[in-house]
Formats: C-alpha cells, structure tokens, sequence
C-alpha cells in the first residue's frame, strides 16, 4: 500500500494580486494580512486546506517584484524561490483589472525554469471582466482560470485543477513492517548526533550552529531485526525568530509534515537550557497528531547533578508537559554516549503500546470496576450510565463507550476513565482517545 504524502501548493505571482485574499479564502481563515497596497506580505505563510477530500499545505508568498531590487525584495524572491523548489504544484496568480505586464512576464519565466506543475490563475475577474483573459495565453503557461477571490468565483474549477496533479506527486514507502521514526525539536538541540548516534554512523552534516539541517532526511535502518526508517528534520523554530532571507520557516513546513507522517515521535530537548514554550510547543503538536512519544532530555553530561537532580527535571517534565503526561523520558548525552542505549528500546515501546489492542472482556471489566468505585456525575436531573467499551482502533489505542446521553460526560469523567485504563494496561509513550456514543434503541 502507498500512501500520498500532503502535497505542498504555492501561491505566486507580482505583488498586488491578491495572493493573500486568495490564500484566505481557500484556507477558510483569515491568516494573511490584506492589504491594497504591494509587499505586505514579505514572509512565507503556510495553512492547511482541502479541496474535494484531498488535503495539501496551501503557502502564501511575497510578491516577486524584479524590476526594482531592493534588499526587501531580494530576500522575498528567496523566499519565493524556496516555495517553488518545495512546491508539488505551484499557484500563478495574475490580476485581470491591470491585464498583463512586463513583472508577470518574468514570474512565468522563473515558473518554467522549475519543472512543477503550473497553474495560471486571473483574479480580479468580476462579471463581465473574463474576456481579459486571453492576453495571459502568451505566457505560454497552458489555460488561463479567470477567478475573483474576493467572490470566491471560479475558485473551484482552478482548485479542481490544482488538485488534478496531487497523483503525480511524490509517494512514500508506508510499508507497516517499516516503523518512521520522526525526531524533532529546535535548533541545536542535538538531533542530528542522536541519528548519527543511533545509526552508528554520520550520515547527517553536524554543526554547533543551528539550524545545519535543513530539511527532513529519511535513512532506512535495521534494528533488533525491525526494519525501520530515521526522520531527522530541521529544527523548529519560533516564526519570528525566523530571519527572511532564512531558508529555516521551510524547514518548520517539513519538520510538522514529518511529524505527521511518523510512527513514533522522538522530542529533543536540551537540558543546558531552560524548558521553553517551543519546547512545550513542539511537544504540543505531537499530542495532537495523536503521535506516540519519547521525550529525549540531550546533554544531560551539561548539568550539574545531585542525587535528586533527575527527580526533579522529571517532576519538572510532567508539570510542564501535563497534557501529555503519557511522555516516556529519556536521558542522555549524544556527545558521550551516556544511555543512548536506552532510546529505541523505548521508542518500541511507545510504538508498541500505541498499537497494542485489548480484548473487550478485559475492558468492560475496568469499565465496571471504574463505575463502581466513582459513579458517573447526573447532569439535569439525568443520571449518566454506561454500558458497554471496545477498541475501535490503534495508534493511537482509541476506546468506544456507549452510554445512555454521552452529551452530558463530563470532561473530568473522561479523564478519569482515562486514568483508569492507564493504570491497568501499560500505555505509557502514546496517547489514548476516548469516544462516547449513544446506545441505540433495539
């Protein structure tokens, strides 16, 4: 079986297309900044989208302006040209109101020299305006799509198009014998020498300055006779940390696709450092894909240690991390070598346990032993009950629950079935998912 990775679709063209009114429209958010006057948007911004149940990173970009080269625009026409080598499909919007100009001429040559698929798009084509269509035959990028995002008019039949290609894009080996392991994290946290650490060799280029890996590399490996494949990727960086002419706000594009795209998620934190929001950020992502996790504290040779002091960066993690307090914590210096052996061990473990499955017997025996020692809360005089679990599905281990109104289960409730299900079967690195349904009447 081969499943697509999300194709990643740029939007580009001259400043004052309407590029952002677009990108807004299709993402259904008001994420860029709109403006009526060219270069508001001088960084990359990228948002998830779909369109007739294909799902694809939607990347809203600068104006290319290269008649006038000033320092601001060299470093936008980076950029843009750092969308276009990772875009599978790639969005050129025109402006039918202004007609074709010199500036669109020289976008559509930069097009071509990519190779990608290429979408020639003319907004600003209100009724009565989609005559002015034919003069963009001559960029010799195929039909022209007359749109008005501002309407939403003709959006769909070019996004049709657009996603016409998606079957083309690259496909990934997901091989269920193949475990993807994604190890993520900021800059310089030490990433790149836990996989050289990890493989037994340097395969990856490792810097003291952040930010050496700049994309995200997949490195088939074998271990304790499990075929598995390595995903190191870029460090993940706050987005105003993020210089524009930097290639690093692509990077973070792959690191959450990798992210997506894994197994097990391996989460490197410094401990020469305080635990910062990133950190907890990065971590945050990770529970919300849904992703099992071994959280890795490097160079703990860097800390000043007592008997207490793992105690404490523990006590610390699970205050810090509560919303995943599943976490299994590791630590280690990739530099000496300290405990690196206890990394895959513990990521099996947490790819294990996310797929491990539960007979219903066992599991409606923790339903009632639970019910019994807490009855569910009543809410409007309406006493909950329960009557029935099972597993539903696997990584992550997610549980069915009929009851009798599951509108009134109460959050602290479900947490503490949670609880319960924890400590009778081992889920420790993954999260668990809980579903409440109504019993249907026979």
């Amino acid at each position: 079986m081969c499943i697509m990775k999300k194709p990643i679709v740029a939007v580009v063209g001259r400043p004052n297309v309407g590029k952002s009114t677009f990108f807004n429209k299709v993402v259904g958010k008001r994420i860029s900044i709109v403006k009526d006057e060219p270069g508001v948007t001088r960084d990359r911004i990228y948002a998830d989208a779909e369109w007739l149940n294909y799902k694809f990173w939607l990347v809203d970009t600068g104006g290319i302006d290269i008649h006038e080269m000033t320092e601001v625009n060299k470093n936008i026409l980076n950029q843009v040209q750092i969308a276009m080598e990772l875009a599978d499909v790639i969005i050129m919007l025109t402006d039918g109101m202004c007609g074709l100009t010199a500036q669109d001429e020289e976008v559509a040559k930069l097009l071509k020299k990519t190779g990608k698929p290429v979408v020639l798009a003319v907004n600003k084509c209100d009724d009565g305006t989609e005559d002015s269509i034919y003069e963009f035959y001559a960029l010799g990028l195929g039909d022209p799509y007359p749109i008005s995002s501002e309407h939403s008019k003709g959006v769909g039949d070019l996004l049709d198009k657009v996603v016409s290609y998606f079957d083309k894009a690259i496909e990934e080996d997901s091989d269920p014998s193949k475990i993807k392991i994604a190890i993520v994290g900021k800059p310089n946290a030490g990433k790149s020498s836990i996989t050289n650490r990890i493989l037994g060799e340097s395969r990856m280029v490792v810097s003291n300055v952040a930010g050496t890996t700049r994309d995200a590399i997949d490195t088939p490996f074998v271990y304790d006779g499990r075929d598995c494949i390595l995903i190191d990727t870029a460090g993940i960086r706050r987005k105003r940390s993020i210089e524009l002419e930097s290639v690093e706000s692509y990077s973070v594009l792959r690191s959450m696709e990798a992210i997506r795209r894994a197994d097990v998620v391996a989460i490197v934190f410094d401990a020469s450092e305080e635990l910062s929001d990133q950190d907890i950020r990065i971590a945050g992502y990770v529970h919300e894909q849904g992703k099992p996790s071994v959280v890795i504290v490097n160079k703990w040779d860097l800390v000043a240690k007592d008997e207490y002091t793992i105690n404490f960066y523990k006590e610390k993690l699970q205050k810090e991390l509560a919303f995943m307090d599943y976490h299994i914590p590791v630590f280690v210096s990739a530099l000496s070598g300290q405990r690196l052996n206890t990394i895959m061990p513990n990521i099996i473990k947490a790819y294990e346990n996310a797929n491990k499955r539960t007979s219903t017997s066992i599991l409606n025996e923790i339903l009632q032993d639970a019910v019994a020692i807490s009855q569910p809360p009543s809410k409007y005089g309406r006493r909950l009950k329960f009557y029935f679990m099972s597993q539903t599905a696997t990584n992550p281990p997610t549980f069915t629950i009929q009851a009798n109104d599951s509108s009134i289960v109460h959050f602290s409730y479900q947490r503490y079935l949670e609880n319960c299900l924890r400590r009778n079967i081992d889920f420790s690195g993954t999260p668990i998912k809980l579903e409440f349904v109504d019993k249907k009447d026979k």
